[in-house]
Formats: structure tokens, C-alpha cells, sequence
């Protein structure tokens, strides 16, 4: 056998067997292992404190170890470096609300095929859905670049700031520490709930909560910035387009709308994430997708927006930002032709 062969073989492999890593993963996340093997722990140990079959436990934790979570010496497990700093619940960088997000899209994503031939998206399980997990999942991904995307906007200027479907207060706490006098987390009434805990326990109390949902109901008026970070997607072109109009009736003249969402290229492939981010919303939403750079700016042209302009940040983001009316103004970022 070519050895050409062999190996694109191997790629195609590796395409199909993903899910051999991630499911691992995402049971020892439900399990609370990582909490379980801070300090070095017995295979015997850690079923115990699981209530686990002593067995399957230790082949999951060899796995675990294969995959450079663990490290195993003499029997005994504990966390690897990025464990510790991911995958531990006190750690400031946790992505474990994410990763038990991940296991209720596991659900849906399983659904592709019936999704695939109706258009339909996948059917949700109520009571299996968690959404804390989803909630703060999306704080567990904002809290890596938030500070950064705040400081790439600007908040020079801004005295009143919405965070329209603001979800767990990642951005209004970034947008309060810099400086912002009022800001208003706009979402569903059980999502406000969570967003209330979070920014309590990150010491933040000048956020004020409105709850709603935003493709209904009335957010106010009177803001110099709406922010919309990972909301679009979840929306058809037509309620996308909606949302902008409205947006733009809520701000001051010269307020400003600012999109923030993941990074796809005009043709819609890459990069891979927002590609596949896209069968995520297909499964999960009726009309939802990621939307390309060019796309983004124009709903905002045709919500009446002026002076747009977009950045691409750590490669896997985009923010685009539009006024509602045109007065000189500073070049806040570059624009890169998204």
C-alpha cells in the first residue's frame, strides 16, 4: 500500500473519530474529576469519591492521561499544568460550564441527519438542557477576551451602554470597569437571574438587569452604545435585520451599534470554526447561522448605520461597528475589507 495513501487515510480518520477525545472529556467534566485529582489519586480513589465503577474508572482515567489531562505515575493520577488551569472550578480560567455546554449540544448535534433532510431544527429536550451551563459557558469563553474587545471599541464617549442579550455580564463588567456610568444587561428573565449572581460574585453591582426577549419586546432608549455580542447568529436575516432597526432607535444620535461575532470569510469555509459554528446554530436554531463580515455590515447599511467598520480579532472574532448618524468622528479601528 502507498504510504500516500495510508496517510490521507489517517487524516480522514481522525475526521470521523474526533468525537473518540471530546466524549472522554466531557464525561469526566459531568463527573467532577479534575476537582477529584488535584493531588495525586488512585484509580480506586476517584471512583469512590464518583460513585463509579472502580474498572471503568481507571480506563477513563488512563485515556484522560493519554490525552495530557492526567498524569499517571505508580498508579496514582493528578492533574496536568492545563487541567489545573482549566478544568478546576476556583480556577479564574475554568471552561468547565462550556465543556457541560458542549454535552448538551452533544444531544442536538446528534440529530444532524433528520436535520439535514427536513431544515427542522433538532428537538430539545427541556429537561435535559442546563442553562447555567449554557450561560456561564458563554462567560467561561468571554472572560479570555473581553477586556481585549472592550478596549478595541473604545468606550471614549460612552455614558450609557447596552448589552443587548448580555447573557452572564461578562462584556457589562468589562464596560463598567472601564468607565461606563450606566450600563443595562438586556435578556430572558432566567438568564438575568444568572447574570445577577455573576456579577455579584465578581464584586460588580453598577450593572443594571432589564428582562425581556429582544426580538419582542422594548430594551429603551437613550444609550450611546448597544452592544450585540453572540446574538446574531441565532437569528434569521430577517429578525437580524429587525433587531438592527431597532437598535438603532434605541441610541442617542451618534450612538453606536457594535456587533461582535465569530469570524467567517465572505465564502462562508473558513476559518473552520465559524464554518462548523454554523451546523451548530443549523441544529439548534430555526433560521440561526454565523454570518460573514460583509454580511454583518450590511444589516447595519441597512438598518440605516453609518461609518461602519470591522476588525478581526485573535483570528476567530469579528466586531463590527456602525453609527446612527454621521458626525465626525475618530477612526475607532481599522477596517480590513471583512
Amino acid at each position: 500500500m502507498d504510504k500516500k495513501i495510508r496517510e490521507q487515510a489517517a487524516g480522514i480518520r481522525r475526521l470521523w473519530s474526533a468525537f473518540w477525545q471530546a466524549r472522554p472529556v466531557l464525561t469526566a467534566v459531568n463527573f467532577n474529576i479534575f476537582e477529584h485529582t488535584k493531588n495525586s489519586a488512585s484509580a480506586q480513589d476517584v471512583a469512590r469519591k464518583i460513585k463509579a465503577d472502580p474498572r471503568a474508572a481507571e480506563i477513563l482515567l488512563d485515556a484522560l492521561a493519554g490525552l495530557g489531562l492526567l498524569k499517571k505515575s505508580r498508579g496514582a493520577y493528578r492533574n496536568s499544568k492545563e487541567a489545573e488551569l482549566f478544568l478546576v472550578k476556583d480556577s479564574p480560567y475554568y471552561q468547565g460550564a462550556i465543556a457541560r455546554h458542549a454535552d448538551n449540544l452533544w444531544n442536538s448535534w446528534s440529530h444532524l441527519d433528520e436535520v439535514l433532510r427536513t431544515g427542522k431544527p433538532a428537538p430539545r429536550d427541556g429537561d435535559r438542557f442546563d442553562l447555567e451551563a449554557f450561560i456561564m459557558g458563554m462567560h467561561n469563553l468571554a472572560i479570555l477576551k473581553a477586556g481585549d474587545i472592550i478596549k478595541a471599541i473604545g468606550m471614549k464617549g460612552v455614558h450609557s451602554a447596552l448589552d443587548l442579550g448580555g447573557g452572564p455580564g461578562t462584556y457589562s463588567m468589562e464596560m463598567a470597569r472601564a468607565g461606563v456610568e450606566s450600563v443595562t444587561i438586556f435578556d430572558q428573565p432566567d438568564v438575568i437571574k444568572i447574570a445577577q449572581k455573576n456579577t455579584r460574585r465578581h464584586g460588580i453591582r453598577a450593572v443594571k438587569f432589564m428582562k425581556g426577549n429582544f426580538n419582542k419586546d422594548g430594551f429603551g432608549a437613550g444609550y450611546d452604545l448597544v452592544f450585540m455580542s453572540n446574538i446574531l447568529h441565532s437569528n434569521s436575516y430577517g429578525e437580524c435585520q429587525s433587531l438592527l432597526k431597532r437598535a438603532k432607535a434605541a441610541l442617542n444620535p451618534g450612538g453606536r451599534a457594535v456587533i461582535n461575532e465569530f469570524y467567517l470569510k465572505n465564502g462562508r469555509t473558513e476559518p473552520l470554526g465559524g464554518a462548523l459554528f454554523s451546523i451548530n446554530m443549523l441544529v439548534n436554531t430555526q433560521g440561526g447561522r454565523a454570518y460573514t463580515g460583509g454580511e454583518l455590515k450590511g444589516f447595519l447599511r441597512k438598518a440605516g448605520f453609518r461609518d461602519i467598520k470591522a476588525k478581526i480579532l485573535f483570528g476567530d472574532t469579528i466586531v463590527v461597528m456602525g453609527r446612527a448618524s454621521t458626525p465626525k468622528s475618530p477612526r475607532l479601528f481599522g477596517d480590513p475589507g471583512a
